[in-house]
């Protein structure tokens, strides 16, 4: 389920997405690589998985989902507290092929858990 498509949002999340929209109609980020070159890192002991950076991603690469058991008890015992507190939600990149490095998703998202690195191409 996507960040959008959720039901269940706040009011505080709907406007913090609608304004996300507004900036990014009146500047749109321009685009500095193909698609591949580059991908998303979500790091899994920041994201909340409030949706921001699905919302700010032109391409589709971000996924709002519940996190995986085997995961979540992986995770420290604070971490694990405050993904509680937000329903083990977080950010998941299965499109990660076809970001193209405009950095919308880094400026996004409030918790800075994403990061821009250069995807390995297999030889």
């Amino acid at each position: 389920m996507t960040a959008s498509s959720s039901p269940a949002k706040s009011s505080r999340a709907r406007s913090r997405h609608a304004r996300l929209l507004a900036a990014q109609k009146a500047k749109p980020p321009r685009c500095k690589a193909e698609p591949g070159v580059f991908k998303p890192i979500v790091d899994p002991l920041r994201c909340e998985g409030k949706g921001d950076c699905a919302v700010a991603c032109r391409f589709g690469v971000f996924e709002i989902g519940r996190m995986p058991g085997e995961q979540f008890a992986a995770m420290p015992l604070l971490v694990k507290f405050k993904l509680w507190a937000h329903g083990r939600k977080t950010a998941f990149t299965f499109n990660a092929h076809a970001c193209r490095a405009c950095g919308s998703c880094v400026s996004a998202c409030p918790e800075h858990a994403i990061k821009l690195a250069r995807s390995v191409k297999p030889q």
